[in-house]
């Protein structure tokens, strides 16, 4: 049983017989996308773990996408009706969406066990323990005999709109150069499965011989790591042009 966003107005710290629940059957999962409070953020779904495995995106509370300024959203391309209705509840919605993009991308939205999304946007929750990361949506099931926990709660990032299962990677860079810049550095992944767009994984000073640690949500699974870009900006002319390089990059990926 596949709970899309449940109702949280009435329903939310109500006994499990009205509710829904784990106890509802063999096997819950429950994608959780609109779980601000109902005052005064106007939250639609709930936010406890009530499921065998509790999937909170992006946190949970507000969907990347979803923050579009109002005429864009509900002129969009999937239409005027499913605009304003995407407009009014874009955030409860997108559970439902993220459903049937998982039916599409089997390998997609694996969903990392973790205390909480703060927590996840650290090195903590990262890669998958050796059984695994559930896939949240349609394939949770096959995670069905590997529950160890009364609740698990996974947390994961998706894209702005369709297609929205992103793949994460951890993106370690040590520097090399000579004096220390201001600027960002960027990093593209290239590999069997396919090749990313450039991804920022550093900025503001740039210091040689320092390692610096990040994260990158793909927009594609890259497959075996083929070739790292790694590019560097420093925003302005500077007539000393200075010169950075990477001494290491390491690309670890979160599935295995």
């Amino acid at each position: 049983l596949s709970g899309l966003d449940p109702a949280q107005p009435y329903f939310q710290g109500t006994p499990i017989e009205v509710r829904l629940d784990k106890s509802d059957a063999e096997f819950v999962d429950v994608i959780h996308t609109d779980s601000a409070p109902t005052i005064p953020y106007l939250g639609f779904g709930m936010s406890p773990a009530i499921g065998h495995l509790d999937f909170y995106p992006n946190g949970g509370k507000q969907m990347p996408g979803c923050g579009k300024n109002p005429i864009s959203q509900v002129v969009d391309l999937d239409g005027i009706w499913e605009g304003t209705r995407d407009f009014v509840a874009c955030n409860h919605l997108r559970s439902y969406k993220y459903y049937s993009d998982s039916i599409i991308y089997p390998d997609g939205f694996l969903g990392y066990s973790c205390p909480s999304y703060d927590v996840f946007e650290t090195e903590v929750c990262f890669p998958c323990p050796k059984e695994g990361c559930p896939n949240m949506g349609h394939f949770a099931d096959k995670f069905k005999g590997k529950i160890k926990n009364d609740f698990v709660k996974l947390y994961l990032n998706t894209g702005e709109a369709k297609d929205f299962p992103l793949w994460r990677y951890k993106v370690t860079v040590t520097l090399s150069g000579k004096s220390k810049v201001k600027g960002y550095v960027n990093v593209a992944l290239y590999g069997s499965g396919g090749n990313t767009r450039q991804h920022q994984v550093i900025k503001g000073t740039l210091q040689p011989d320092k390692t610096y640690t990040s994260f990158i949500d793909a927009e594609v699974n890259i497959g075996a790591v083929k070739k790292v870009k790694f590019l560097w900006n420093n925003n302005w002319i500077n007539p000393t042009f200075p010169k950075l390089g990477a001494a290491t990059i390491t690309v670890q990926s979160g599935e295995n």
